[in-house]
């Protein structure tokens, strides 16, 4: 008979040091939320304080900390390299790539769509695991995936098959309908959570979408030849489903988008600077630091100040360590879509992070979690940063377009257009192909779906 029986043993167990936890905690916080942790931290570290006089004060601080020998056994740029392998050292130990993904997983932020989505990926293999994140870090704030599998494979040299396998099972997470490419596939994944994947409303939403918007009920009726009860009742069950998955996890009322990036000519060129209009200079408090020198005989007292001195040390350094991360980033994108900031859009060339990352030195996963709500200021307006990272197309002359260049040019086509006789989408496919571009119909389908427009055949007026 079996019975219990208690067995000692020795395994390792990975932990993540507080310091590191901060140190990313800061990397993916957007300037407006950064000036909150700083103030949070003055708040609560009498050593820490704003600096008012000149930076000699600043570099004292620095000199001191390097002749402090308690300091000497934890590096943050170490454990940084160590958590954030660099991109040109190629393919990383399984015992790495765990410690990696127990990091990205034991962050304890604020409940997003990404987290949630990411959360559900519980007993995946690492593998899949890297793709659930790389699709959840793509989904936009309705909770959909309008770039197509091919798209985020090129972009993220992630193979297809593998996308498209992980991507069915995102698509089975909740919240229902989340992953789905438009409005029709988000609410007919939520109708075959129902067991109504095959009836009414679901063929309704697959051929007859348009109609029902514009309650035609007894033209869908006559087209799909049921009653037009059946069509009501359809178009009730579809009114109860939800359109927009991301809903729940949509942040408070905005209170302005602040940019953490600023974009300015420089000449014929372009620079980019740090926005820390803001964001106060910190140092320790001297004071402090002499109570502590002078070794009195409160021992409590002396084991305080040593802990705050140090903790007070790794935030700024860290604060430093994100402010440089993603600075270096805005420069490699600066310098890449030069001609966008000339330009504007016409000029976005094709880029994909992990060009970023192999520039920067870091892993693709962190160039993603630095960019992720982060916003430039430009020339040509206020963008968010994943905006410049875009898979594209290959003209006859040989030269890479972005796809917003693509959109664009649809756009132009649209506006321009006959209203009696609207151009089809092989029509935009026939004249973008005139103008040295391959672009397949359904691909200029789905731009044309994301950009609102409408259907030739409802573009059209007597």
């Amino acid at each position: 008979m079996a019975g219990m029986e208690l067995i000692a043993g020795v395994a390792q167990q990975q932990t993540l040091s507080p310091q590191m936890q901060q140190s990313l905690q800061l990397l993916q916080t957007p300037v407006a939320e950064l000036r909150q942790m700083v103030a949070a931290e003055l708040a609560s570290n009498p050593l820490l304080e704003e600096e008012s006089g000149s930076q000699e004060s600043a570099s004292q601080d620095a000199s001191s900390e390097d002749a402090e020998g308690e300091e000497k056994a934890f590096t943050l740029q170490d454990e940084w390299r160590d958590y954030m392998p660099q991109a040109t050292m190629g393919s990383y130990s399984a015992e790495a790539e765990e410690r990696r993904r127990f990091l990205f997983e034991s962050q304890s932020t604020r409940p997003t769509l990404r987290n949630f989505v990411i959360d559900q990926a519980a007993g995946f293999s690492p593998d899949e695991i890297r793709v659930v994140e790389l699709i959840a870090g793509n989904l936009d704030e309705d909770g959909y995936l309008r770039m197509s599998v091919s798209e985020l494979a090129s972009s993220s040299g992630t193979p297809e098959l593998l996308l498209e396998k992980v991507l069915a099972k995102v698509r089975g997470f909740e919240p229902p309908g989340v992953g789905a490419s438009d409005l029709a596939d988000c609410l007919l994944l939520q109708l075959e959570r129902r067991g109504e994947g095959n009836g009414t409303a679901a063929r309704i939403l697959r051929h007859h979408l348009p109609q029902l918007a514009r309650h035609r009920y007894d033209e869908i009726a006559k087209d799909i030849r049921v009653s037009l009860a059946d069509v009501t009742a359809a178009a009730k069950l579809i009114a109860t489903l939800e359109p927009k998955p991301g809903r729940p996890f949509a942040d408070a009322p905005e209170q302005g988008v602040v940019p953490d990036l600023i974009v300015i000519p420089d000449g014929e060129k372009f620079a980019v600077r740090l926005n820390e209009d803001d964001l106060p200079r910190l140092r320790i408090s001297q004071e402090y630091k002499e109570m502590l020198a002078e070794r009195g005989g409160n021992e409590e007292l002396l084991i305080y100040l040593r802990d705050k001195i140090r903790g007070a040390r790794v935030f700024m350094r860290s604060l430093q360590q994100r402010q440089q991360t993603l600075l270096a980033i805005g420069k490699q994108i600066v310098e890449r879509q030069e001609e966008f900031f000339r330009c504007g859009a016409a000029g976005l060339k094709p880029l994909i992070m992990a060009q970023i990352a192999d520039a920067v030195g870091l892993h693709v996963t962190t160039i993603s979690r630095a960019v992720s709500g982060k916003y430039m200021d430009t020339p040509q307006g206020l963008f968010e940063m994943k905006y410049f990272f875009t898979p594209g197309f290959q003209n006859s002359d040989g030269n890479a377009v972005s796809n917003e260049m693509v959109k664009g040019a649809i756009r132009e086509m649209v506006e321009r257009e006959s209203s009696r006789s609207p151009l089809s989408d092989q029509d935009i496919v026939a004249e973008l192909e005139e103008r040295g571009l391959k672009v397949a119909r359904r691909t200029i389908a789905k731009y044309r779906e994301q950009l609102g427009i409408l259907p030739s055949h409802l573009r059209k007026s007597c």
